[in-house]
């Protein structure tokens, strides 16, 4: 059973806790979060990313500003991220909402020269969430890429960060008889303020 005093005022400080332990179990994948966006009209898609990093500041993420989901972000500064860690016992789940804004460039430009260079070049083959005619259209383009850039791979101009920054934050766990805990702080005027939901 989870109870309110078990949980870190803060809920950034909480998410450390329960980030770090998700970390130390060996789960696959333990930073992939489900991010929802909608489009202008309200649209919603949803699919996976990795979490790069977290804490008072925000969550960050990275990705191709052209994608659909970049276009969304455009549209719609709002975003809803899911942490699903069923595999841990018990099993948790955070959900986190909140405002979105591009990291400044020289963020990103920090972060993409941490990545190794097949995964840069593929920032500059990918036209991401656009019909492409075949697999081989990518790998020529990746091809091509590498020739252009012999050494050093630039961060294209179309691709970067962004950091959500909360205001709300719940973390699940799940208990017996589906009378799972969950509680949820909310960003108010004076701070968060923590409640307990009914399951």
């Amino acid at each position: 059973m989870l109870d309110a005093a078990d949980l870190d005022p803060d809920p950034f400080a909480q998410f450390g806790r329960w980030f770090d332990e998700a970390v130390a179990t060996g789960i696959h994948e333990p930073t992939a979060v489900a991010l929802g966006t909608a489009d202008a009209v309200g649209r919603p898609v949803v699919r996976h990313v990795l979490l790069k990093g977290h804490g008072p500041e925000g969550f960050v993420f990275f990705t191709n500003y052209k994608s659909r989901k970049g276009q969304h972000l455009t549209e719609n500064p709002q975003a809803c991220l899911t942490f699903p860690w069923f595999m841990l016992q018990p099993g948790r789940q955070v959900i986190i909402t909140g405002h979105v804004e591009r990291l400044s460039e020289a963020e990103s430009d920090a972060y993409f020269a941490t990545r190794d260079r097949g995964s840069r070049l593929g920032a500059w083959a990918s036209r991401q969430s656009e019909e492409i005619p075949d697999r081989a259209w990518l790998e020529a383009r990746v091809a091509a890429f590498a020739e252009r850039f012999p050494a050093e791979v630039p961060r294209p101009p179309h691709w970067g960060g962004y950091r959500m920054s909360p205001d709300s934050v719940e973390f699940w766990q799940g208990a017996v008889n589906r009378l799972h805990d969950r509680f949820r702080y909310t960003l108010e005027a004076g701070g968060w303020r923590l409640a307990r939901l009914s399951p």
